[in-house]
């Protein structure tokens, strides 16, 4: 994926903050996190993020809109371990025609582990690509959406 967003390592450039910890299942026979794992983390992230925004899946589902998945790009700084408290923060860092894309920046304390993008297409009611609605667009460059959360 070429993504045209490179996450910062700075958590301060990020919106929302969610906290998870890794779970022993998600890591090898060291307790080195998966990199397959980091996945779901960045998802659980976009959906928390979506709910506190005021447009959770099933919402937005309901009213016939659907974002997926068309591209992931991931770069992995330090390893992720078993028990690790993990703050996964984010920001739609771009949002235009019918696609958006979302940066995310994973911590341990204070400490970047890896950052990721993932981009999105946006589609409608009929099952085809519609442009960004305007509350999406407003989030790649409005303003922050309240405290973190964690």
């Amino acid at each position: 994926m070429r993504a045209t967003f490179d996450p910062p390592t700075d958590a301060e450039a990020y919106r929302f903050c969610h906290r998870l910890r890794v779970r022993f299942a998600e890591t090898d026979a060291m307790g080195v996190v998966h990199h397959a794992a980091y996945l779901p983390y960045l998802e659980e992230a976009r959906v928390e993020y979506l709910r506190s925004v005021g447009h959770p899946f099933d919402l937005l589902r309901a009213e016939g809109w659907e974002l997926p998945v068309a591209g992931v790009a991931t770069r992995y700084l330090r390893p992720l371990f078993f028990d690790d408290v993990v703050d996964v923060h984010l920001v739609v860092a771009r949002a235009a025609g019918a696609a958006f894309e979302i940066g995310y920046l994973l911590t341990v304390g204070a400490e970047p582990r890896a950052t990721a993008v993932t981009r999105h297409g946006v589609v409608g009611p009929r099952g085809h690509p519609v442009r960004c609605p305007d509350w999406l667009v407003a989030l790649a460059s409005g303003p922050s959406s309240g405290d973190p959360e964690h």
